[in-house]
């Protein structure tokens, strides 16, 4: 299949003109090996285990949330001249589709409000709010974690009946004081810092990771794409280890 067919495709899918400013001109095709495309690899990071999987399966296009190539640069570094012949001697086009994906219907906001079983969902700027059946807080935050397979921290207590979710690092005052001013119960993102611990006061703040907030979304983009496209799944690992 045609690359520009795809790259035509996916803008469909999610409008590049829908991203953040600071987006601009840093997503869509950023490696572009103008190849014919049969097998289309799909994850959340450009790695290099990502990368060497998208070869070791034979995809000519890989497909992820975050760039590749974020700031304007004047120097190659080894450590990213590395990883770009990864994709150059393996004939792998790269295309990204960041803040756009998640603002559309359907991207990662979206799949993140479902897995999550909101309902009455209403569309924000870059997050997701909906309700759910009153729950407590300890047994939703054990819900989120099965059902995002991830570890969780979280703050609150008291029952949760509205839930705003904001897909990767939402934990900033703004959305904080969205959350609040929409009387959320709780707010589902990653990377929560202390300060937004302190900023929330009542709200109850869930951090399932960046990763498995958005890892998701990509996963169920493969689904929508007219090629055999497998997700790969590049998961930060965790080791909790207790002194006796």
């Amino acid at each position: 299949m045609n690359l520009k067919y795809l790259e035509t495709l996916l803008e469909t899918i999610a409008p590049p003109l829908l991203a953040e400013d600071f987006d601009i001109g840093r997503i869509g095709l950023v490696l572009d090996r103008g190849n014919d495309i049969q097998k289309i690899a799909v994850a959340l990071d450009p790695t290099d285990l990502v990368l060497k999987e998208a070869a070791h399966i034979g995809a000519d296009l890989l497909i992820t949330h975050h760039t590749l190539i974020f700031d304007p640069i004047n120097l190659i570094s080894k450590r990213l001249s590395d990883t770009l012949k990864i994709a150059i001697d393996n004939d792998i086009s790269i295309y990204s589709m960041h803040t756009n994906y998640d603002k559309v219907e359907g991207g990662v906001n979206d799949v993140l409000a479902g897995l999550l079983g909101l309902k009455n969902i209403e569309h924000l700027e870059l997050g997701r709010i909906g309700t759910i059946e009153p729950i407590e807080v300890s047994d939703f935050v054990s819900f989120v974690a099965r059902e995002l397979d991830t570890n969780v921290q979280y703050k609150g207590q008291g029952k949760i009946k509205k839930v705003m979710v904001v897909g990767g690092s939402g934990f900033r005052r703004e959305y904080i004081d969205i959350a609040i001013e929409n009387n959320a119960d709780a707010l589902v993102s990653g990377e929560m810092r202390h300060d937004a611990i302190r900023h929330a006061d009542e709200l109850c703040l869930i951090d399932a990771t960046h990763y498995a907030t958005e890892a998701p979304a990509m996963r169920k983009l493969c689904e929508r794409l007219p090629v055999t496209s497998v997700f790969i799944d590049d998961k930060p690992k965790v080791q909790i280890e207790h002194s006796v």
